[in-house]
């Protein structure tokens, strides 16, 4: 199998970019051997940018006697002309083999100016050095009848009737020449250094999160499809399975049928969130929220000072008789796993005669251990497929946690994206526990991901979190909820470039890269499992893991047993 470069095509294919050349670089993998290396320009750097490694060459292939191939593949239609073969880009027309010339002449310019090339002897002397190039026009999906005017030499021409030979073809062009490691290295060296194989995260970020929200929208096509009477249904998903794309579908539904809305979830932060991209006649509060706000306009003002004060806001709540601006046409609950029961009625009596309510839940993500809600007669729909966490980091939390599962069966991993392995880190001390998350931000920020896409989830909470105190981690300002709120009810957060949050207070939110810290436990319970879920859920592209030595030695044994069991 051939050795592609850069990695991080197979994923591309799911995003539909480049499809004709990312099934060539497939079949070239497959087909060429270990010893060959490829270099191509389909990758998410280039994804806003065309496809091409260098002018209009599509893939470079150095074979291990340091000859060198050039393939420009034209998919689609081709037009033979007088003045030979063409492309057509819009209203203008290309000739394929002047773009080849070009693309040829200015390789062999960089090469002998010394670009990319490590020797200092390797620099320009007497006309400078050039590569032993080699080229092919690789049309995938059209028929060349006239070879002769294509202004090509046939034997470099691999159209549609001869593409399954294309592997074969490329080994017999660059066959000739004993293996030449030192060259090979330097060319490889040189063609790394055109690509600038650093990834454009940014990029990668907009496209996956594209991605995930066309996966996981069927949730949210077919659950509005269903027809109750009373409109009751119960949706019980698993993390990045849709629930909140449903949520804002069935807020958007409500509002075009000139129905009242009321979204209720538990996280304050989630609701803050939620009513950014909301429809702006829907009503979207936490529930203690809503308990305060319906308290205060019938004229009872909550006391937060006193013992248990959420509790008695929740019970005062359930014994007052809200007005008719608390009556709404479509309520619907999300995170109902951190409801109490006493909180149903409650809820629902907001609900108008013929009125429509959605109860929006996933059992894993449980933090508070309360007992499951019960709602008889209800409708259930569950959807057990995570469409945004890459497919390694859920198979990495399987591995440590036994997890993913779900009350009602095992997580499937839906995103076709592979993403980066996931790493871990380990610490002693709170020092330790403070340089580890340090070198953790440090590490994504050198893979690319900018500070605004890092996100810091500790798995404590605020009040016992040895990070919250702190307002920068070495170079890196921290943006964290101050506890205030501005005249409008917007929480106010500090200046800062990286997000931190605790688990608890980030559930239900995603990030690109999640530095997931602060992870200590003494067994490896259930409580314990869930929160590592849920942390390690929120990454749609990468995540480090800063746990404690005792966990760690705790995910150690679990790796250990699991290995056990499949051997038996």
């Amino acid at each position: 199998m051939a050795i592609i470069h850069p990695s991080g095509w197979r994923e591309l294919s799911a995003l539909g970019a480049a499809q004709r050349e990312i099934e060539t670089l497939e079949q070239l993998s497959r087909q060429l051997p270990d010893s060959y290396t490829v270099f191509h320009g389909v990758h998410w750097t280039r994804l806003q940018n065309g496809f091409s490694v260098y002018g209009e060459v599509d893939f470079v292939v150095i074979a291990p006697n340091a000859r060198v191939l050039l393939i420009e593949q034209k998919s689609g239609f081709l037009q033979e002309t007088a003045d030979g073969l063409m492309k057509t880009y819009g209203t203008h027309k290309k000739s394929v083999a002047a773009q080849i010339a070009r693309s040829i002449e200015g390789l062999q310019s960089r090469y002998a100016q010394g670009q990319g090339v490590m020797q200092p002897q390797a620099s320009t002397q007497q006309g400078g050095r050039r590569m032993n190039l080699e080229y092919i026009l690789y049309c995938p999906d059209y028929r060349i009848t006239q070879p002769h005017i294509a202004g090509l030499e046939a034997q470099h021409i691999v159209d549609a009737t001869r593409r399954d030979q294309l592997a074969r073809i490329i080994q017999n062009a660059l066959a000739a020449g004993p293996d030449n490691p030192a060259e090979t290295a330097n060319l490889c060296r040189f063609f790394s250094g055109l690509l600038e194989l650093t990834p454009e995260l940014g990029a990668v970020s907009e496209q996956a999160r594209t991605l995930y929200s066309r996966l996981s929208g069927g949730l949210a096509t077919w659950a509005r499809q269903i027809e109750l009477d009373p409109f009751r249904l119960r949706v019980i998903g698993t993390a990045g399975s849709g629930k909140t794309q449903l949520a804002l579908a069935a807020l958007r539904d409500a509002e075009a049928a000139g129905r009242r809305a009321l979204y209720v979830c538990f996280n304050r932060p989630l609701a803050d969130h939620l009513a950014q991209v909301a429809p702006a006649s829907a009503s979207v509060l936490s529930y203690h929220q809503l308990c305060d706000q319906v308290l205060r306009e019938l004229g009872h003002l909550p006391d937060f000072s006193g013992r248990e004060p959420f509790r008695a806001l929740e019970q005062r709540f359930a014994e007052c008789v809200p007005g008719e601006r608390w009556q709404f046409d479509e309520i619907i609950v999300d995170e109902g796993q951190d409801f109490a029961q006493d909180w149903v009625p409650a809820l629902l009596r907001l609900l108008r005669p013929g009125g429509r309510a959605w109860w929006l839940e996933d059992p894993m993500q449980n933090l508070y251990q309360r007992p499951p809600v019960q709602l008889p007669g209800w409708a259930v729909l569950r959807s057990n497929t995570n469409y945004r966490s890459p497919r390694e980091i859920l198979s990495h939390i399987n591995r440590l946690t036994g997890l993913p599962h779900s009350a009602d069966g095992a997580v499937i991993a839906g995103s076709p994206l592979l993403g980066a392995d996931c790493e871990i880190l380990s610490y002693r001390d709170s020092a330790g526990l403070i340089e580890q998350t340090k070198r953790a931000i440090t590490q994504c920020v050198s893979q690319g991901f900018k500070r605004s896409m890092i996100s810091v989830i500790t798995y404590r909470g605020r009040e016992s979190s040895a990070l919250m105190p702190f307002d920068t981690l070495g170079p890196y300002p921290l943006r964290k909820f101050t506890g205030r709120y501005d005249l409008l009810g917007a929480p106010l957060s500090s200046d800062g470039d990286i997000t931190l949050e605790t688990v608890f207070r980030f559930k239900g939110q995603s990030s690109p890269a999640v530095v997931f810290t602060e992870i200590d436990f003494e067994t490896l319970d259930e409580n314990a499992m869930r929160r590592i879920f849920v942390g390690a859920t929120r990454a749609s592209l990468k995540l480090v893991m800063v746990v404690s030595e005792r966990a760690a030695a705790l995910f150690l044994k679990r790796l250990e047993d699991a290995s056990d069991e499949q051997k038996n």
